[in-house]
């Protein structure tokens, strides 16, 4: 309720403000006359039925002011709400559209919508004041008033409009109309519109042509008729909103603002010229009533009328196919297809043009097409991806169910270890067994590079030292058969870095033999140190190489470990290291497994580093 009333305030302070401020000017002296009858349509277009009540009340006060008779008011005004809230049937009645919006100026087809519901309104609205001052002033009154009337209605209704529907839109406070529950016969009320328009028409000419005052007086009260039963027709449309930031509406609005100050211009050269005009011998009855307006009106339709011509064109043969372009966006999805037939049958249909549009369409319809054929590549991809993951997973599982899973316990020793591939499989391997009653099996390695290779050989070699074990217990004679047997058809050119030892828990003796591996560490007098033992070469690289074998009495613990322990880097590239790494045993006093501690001092180092190669480990200790 307070909305309402603050539009009809609105309304009734704005009509009588802009008389006052005119009425007190010399504006009237240059044919500016009535300029309040602009508001009328531009406060019911806004405001609706609340805006042209408060419009016919500030009217009402205006008239009788002017010395006009109740007698005359009354019908005058009931017709003067009647055009207001015209405006704004006008608006939202849909004839070429059913995307309706709040009064805006953004486009061709509402700057024509608001044109010609002006002079729609401004046309009935003279015809009848016309008539209806006729009848009670003379019949001369009748053509002078229909043009100084229309000519004062749509010129400023023109310059106010654009000032309030832009003042309006900013601040949010146009008034909108609420769907109606009753049915609209649209043929219905189409035919009461062309009616309403035909018999104004004819009231006109009637006027001109001096008809019977009887006869007027029954066509101006059909025309009220006509026009109040029009007003009855129901809203059904939904209001859109128009947000879009469009090229064309920065167009119109620059356009706007450039015709703005034209029809300012064209004012203020009447108000300088006006002295000149008045001393023109045989001047036009209506150029002396009317030569503000006739001048203004004459500059707008110089430049209005064919600046619209040609936006049109632009709106149609530019704006518009950019605008479809833009309807691609809400059918882009991320790793989804284009999937819109209706997007391409658009784009179709500005292909055969020969120029940029042109190129633009063949464009947008070859990238749906390489755009649909790439996503679906790439699900062919991802299939194939999944496929693989899967069967890595497969896999991982395997190579870890080929490693120890758990360390062997005796009365003599103890053993354990732990791998970690950087990737879902690594060429780090581990194992010990138990060869026969008194030996143990201890290797580790480490082939090249990292991946599938890499667990393929590593797998592979695990193997094939178990089956050489069964027959032979020679670590060095061990890695020779290994190495010649790797080394065959090896084309990849593919290696790996072996230790093998063999320990005997009755004589503590381990022997031991060793392919291009890390050197062990081996604890002594309580403190822990690097075995200096001969490097050997990598095995699968050349044949018939002769590797030594070594042998410790070893009496305390034992450590072997891969590269991936003292290469593995922190978010500074620096490494872990050997030294690190000597210095963490020396430093481990619990009589505990050391697997676990270490691996926390090492991911204390490396913290948020993405781990570079496979981590392996391997600890003996000796009871």
């Amino acid at each position: 309720m307070k909305t309402k009333i603050k539009q009809i305030l609105i309304s009734f302070i704005s009509m009588l403000i802009i008389n006052f401020a005119f009425s007190f000017s010399n504006f009237w002296d240059f044919g500016i006359s009535s300029p309040h009858l602009g508001l009328l349509y531009v406060l019911g277009l806004i405001f609706g039925p609340y805006g042209a009540l408060g419009a016919v009340f500030a009217n009402t006060i205006i008239d009788l002011m002017n010395g006009y008779s109740i007698s005359i008011i009354i019908p005058s005004e009931i017709f003067t709400f009647g055009i207001s809230y015209l405006a704004y049937k006008l608006w939202y009645s849909g004839f070429k559209t059913n995307k309706i919006t709040k009064p805006i100026l953004d486009n061709i087809y509402h700057i024509t919508l608001f044109l010609s519901s002006i002079f729609i309104c401004g046309f009935i609205y003279s015809a009848f004041h016309a008539g209806l001052l006729g009848i009670y002033y003379g019949e001369h009154i009748d053509d002078i008033y229909f043009f100084v009337s229309l000519l004062n209605f749509t010129t400023l209704a023109f310059i106010f409009g654009i000032i309030g529907i832009w003042l309006c839109e900013k601040i949010n406070f146009i008034k909108t109309p609420k769907t109606s529950k009753r049915n609209a016969n649209k043929k219905l009320y189409r035919t009461l519109f062309y009616f309403l328009i035909i018999l104004t028409i004819i009231s006109l000419f009637s006027m001109l042509l001096n008809i019977d005052r009887n006869i007027i007086i029954g066509e101006l009260v059909l025309i009220g008729i006509l026009l109040f039963s029009y007003l009855t027709k129901p809203f059904k449309y939904k209001i859109e909103s128009d947000n879009e930031n469009t090229i064309i509406e920065k167009i119109i609005r620059n356009f706007l603002i450039i015709t703005l100050t034209i029809a300012i211009l064209g004012i203020i050269i009447t108000i300088l010229t006006q002295g000149l005009l008045m001393n023109i011998n045989k001047i036009f009855k209506y150029f002396v009533f009317m030569p503000g307006l006739i001048i203004t009106d004459t500059i707008l339709m110089i430049f209005f009328i064919p600046s619209i011509i040609i936006l049109k064109y632009i709106e149609n043969k530019v704006i518009e196919p950019i605008s479809k372009f833009s309807e691609i966006k809400p059918f882009i999805k991320k790793n989804e297809k284009i999937r819109s037939e209706e997007l391409v049958n658009v784009y179709s249909k500005y292909i055969n043009e020969d120029n940029e549009i042109g190129t633009l369409a063949q464009s947008y319809t070859d990238l749906i097409e390489h755009n649909n054929n790439y996503i679906e590549n790439i699900h062919e991809i991802e299939g194939e991806k999944n496929r693989a993951e899967a069967e890595l997973d497969i896999a991982t599982k395997i190579q870890a169910s080929a490693l120890p899973t758990e360390a062997i316990e005796t009365n003599e020793f103890i053993v354990d270890g732990y791998s970690n591939p950087a990737k879902k499989v690594g060429g780090d391997f581990f194992d010990y067994y138990m060869i026969d009653e008194d030996n143990l099996a201890i290797v580790i390695g480490d082939a090249s590079g990292k991946g599938v290779p890499a667990a393929l050989l590593a797998m592979t070699t695990q193997v094939m030292i178990k089956q050489i074990l069964k027959h032979n217990k020679n670590p060095s004679e061990v890695l020779y058969s290994l190495n010649n047997q790797l080394s065959e058809n090896n084309s990849e050119s593919m290696f790996l870095t072996l230790w093998l030892g063999i320990y005997n828990k009755t004589t503590k003796k381990l022997i031991f033999s060793n392919a291009g591996h890390n050197p062990p560490l081996i604890k002594e007098n309580s403190r822990f140190k690097y075995l200096k033992i001969d490097s050997g070469i990598v095995l699968g690289i050349i044949q018939d190489f002769d590797y030594l074998n070594d042998e410790i009495i070893l009496t305390n613990e034992l450590v072997l470990y891969t590269d991936g322990i003292t290469d593995a880097n922190n978010t500074k590239n620096k490494m872990y290291g050997e030294d690190r790494l000597l210095n963490f045993f020396n430093e481990f006093k619990n009589d505990g497994n050391p697997i676990v501690p270490l691996l926390n001092d090492i991911n204390r180092f490396t913290k948020d580093a993405e781990q570079f190669d496979d981590m392996t480990l391997l600890y003996l200790k000796i009871k």
